[in-house]
């Protein structure tokens, strides 16, 4: 297969350089059937690349009717308004894998989705298509996401099916139900990264550990390269928490070589984080990461030619390490004080920058990218009996081969860096409980005051966790006294106050009727509805989610209510189970994304030399 694509990428280089036009004559007939003079050009080009006669006048044979079939296409367009759209099949399609399908563009993404399935006899509810590098949206129509003629379609599936599952009831029931409950977690994903991405910056989750503090929810931690928390502008910050929480869904998705189903987890990525600025981009390197984990997948799908700027994403993640790592990693090396461990990224950046220049026909560039990478490997390689010795020491295996990386190689030295990175991260994260105990503690103190846990979260984020700061803002914002933790669409009744309570305000001095709003807003706190009452002359501010004559009636009490709060429960342990999966993949380790045993890697790079350097031998022989 790459053979072939190295081929059809020369033979069009060559056919581009000589101007020659295959869907004209003498190269095609009126009739549209090959001409005579296509052998005699198959000739020529083969003893230019030292290849098959036969094979290069089938490859040209194959762009000659696609540029016809492309031409017929572009008429038919112009007069028709039907687009032509080049779908990619899934690779267990071994045969016809590229195909034409005809179609208007007002059509919605479903209607697509169901006639693709019908065309090529796939199961529509458990496939997804891709264009343009993003997932097709069922709900919109083709024109509506930029869809236009000529454009290539990628279909995932989402399911693994054997050659002769087909044929076999059980095993194709048994894949309907696979499909089915990789669908759900999909779903399941994105409910639990919103999730997280809308609970603000009062829990602490990181890669190592997930602390869930008693009143607050979690949220996924966001850390620089030394395992400190970066604080991050609340414009950016959802957008930020849902591309590193989609990126590392879709990591697990990799690791575990599902590469359909980790594909759209990580164009979703991409698409957050091109809601960033380009500064909190380059104090990371995720984004860089994440191209690389783009292509990749590309590639393990045997669908790079529908990544038609694999070559952009690659130069974006090379420009984006060096803008995090310094020139020639400086700023790693002053940050960590080695490199060693990046290096592994920086192999698969060579790795499928050789293996696009290849498909791309360009084999001069293509090899020496390919021997970068083997290079590196060479120095990356680790002696298996090297990773023992320190499991015997009670390191992980992880601990070793990112140590040994570190330390290129030496065991003693690679013993004591883990030892000092283990001692560092313990002491940051006794750093930060510290901070969220302290936080919880102002937390507490502010709600022994009459205050909200939502007023008092509110305020301490605002005055960055300093109470001194925090009481002279609410004491200058007396509207933060009414901030409750529910929400009054939902909670807009509340229990009827005491009597004792009502006199103890009528004592003060205020309306009985106005007192008795209050207490309802403030559910009988008899300090907050008096500070409130007094700031503002004895009457209930506007602003409040409650008014004065709404609060007088006591709440009903109704079947409906009960099943209101039980479909609430169940809305919450379907909320817990979403996020709960997110947090199970992420992986204990901060730096698992530079963890690699590189075994396929390994063998990625031999095969793609040996076609290289076959070439080079052809050439040379004749």
């Amino acid at each position: 297969m790459a053979q072939k694509k190295y081929l059809q990428a020369k033979l069009t280089q060559f056919l581009r350089e000589d101007r020659i036009q295959l869907w004209k004559p003498p190269y095609t007939d009126e009739n549209k059937k090959v001409g005579l003079a296509l052998k005699d050009l198959a000739k020529q080009y083969s003893d230019r690349l030292e290849c098959c006669e036969n094979e290069v006048e089938k490859v040209i044979e194959e762009i000659r009717c696609k540029a016809i079939e492309r031409g017929t296409g572009n008429d038919n367009y112009r007069t028709t308004g039907i687009a032509t759209i080049e779908v990619f099949l899934p690779p267990r399609l071994k045969k016809d894998r590229k195909n034409l399908l005809e179609t208007r563009l007002h059509i919605t993404g479903r209607e697509l989705r169901s006639k693709i399935a019908e065309t090529f006899g796939l199961q529509e509810n458990y496939i997804k298509i891709v264009i343009n590098k993003k997932q097709l949206q069922l709900g919109k129509t083709l024109e509506e996401q930029g869809v236009a003629h000529n454009v290539k379609a990628m279909v995932l599936e989402l399911k693994q099916s054997e050659e002769d599952a087909r044929k076999n009831f059980q095993l194709e029931e048994e894949e309907q139900n696979e499909a089915k409950l990789k669908e759900k977690q999909i779903q399941r994903t994105k409910r639990g990264l919103e999730i997280l991405a809308k609970r603000g910056p009062f829990g602490f989750v990181t890669a190592a550990e997930t602390v869930v503090d008693p009143e607050m929810t979690p949220y996924l931690d966001i850390a620089n390269q030394t395992g400190r928390s970066i604080r991050i502008p609340p414009s950016e910050r959802k957008a930020l928490m849902l591309a590193m929480g989609y990126h590392e869904k879709g990591r697990a998705f990799l690791k575990r070589k599902e590469y359909g189903i980790a594909l759209p987890c990580l164009l979703d990525a991409d698409k957050y984080f091109c809601e960033c600025c380009r500064e909190l981009l380059d104090t990371v390197d995720n984004y860089a990461v994440l191209q690389l984990d783009i292509v990749w997948c590309y590639f393990r799908l045997e669908q790079l030619e529908c990544l038609d700027d694999a070559e952009k994403k690659l130069n974006l993640a090379q420009k984006c390490f060096k803008n995090c790592y310094g020139e020639n990693h400086q700023r790693l090396v002053h940050i960590k004080g080695n490199c060693g461990k990046e290096k592994v990224l920086f192999l698969r950046l060579y790795l499928l920058q050789g293996i696009r220049n290849y498909h791309s026909g360009n084999d001069v560039e293509a090899y020496e990218y390919l021997n970068k990478a083997r290079q590196l490997f060479k120095e990356l390689y680790i002696d298996p009996s090297k990773v023992d010795n320190l499991l015997q020491l009670g390191f992980t295996a992880q601990e070793a081969r990112l140590g040994l990386r570190a330390c290129d190689g030496n065991v003693d030295h690679a013993a004591t860096h883990i030892t000092n990175r283990r001692e560092e991260l313990a002491q940051i994260r006794k750093e930060e409980k510290e901070k969220k105990r302290r936080r919880l503690e102002n937390i507490r103190f502010l709600k022994g005051m009459g205050y909200s846990t939502h007023a008092a979260q509110q305020v301490l984020h605002a005055a960055s966790g300093n109470l001194d700061e925090a009481l002279k803002i609410l004491l200058s914002n007396p509207q933060m006294w009414w901030l409750n933790d529910s929400n009054p669409e939902t909670d807009n009744r509340q229990e009827s106050p005491s009597q004792e309570n009502i006199d103890r305000l009528v004592y003060m001095g205020f309306d009985a009727l106005v007192a008795e709003a209050a207490l309802r807003v403030f559910r009988g706190n008899v300090q907050l509805a008096a500070q409130t009452l007094a700031h503002n002359g004895g009457s209930l501010p506007p602003e409040l989610p409650l008014s004065p004559e709404d609060s007088l009636s006591p709440p009903a009490t109704s079947p409906s209510d009960s099943a209101g709060t039980s479909s609430a429960s169940t809305d919450e342990d379907m909320e817990t189970e979403a996020v709960n999966e997110i947090l199970e993949d992420i992986p204990e380790h901060e730096e698992d994304y530079l963890d690699s045993t590189l075994e396929d890697e390994e063998i990625i790079i031999a095969e793609y030399l040996s076609y290289v350097e076959n070439r080079k031998s052809a050439t040379k022989k004749n």
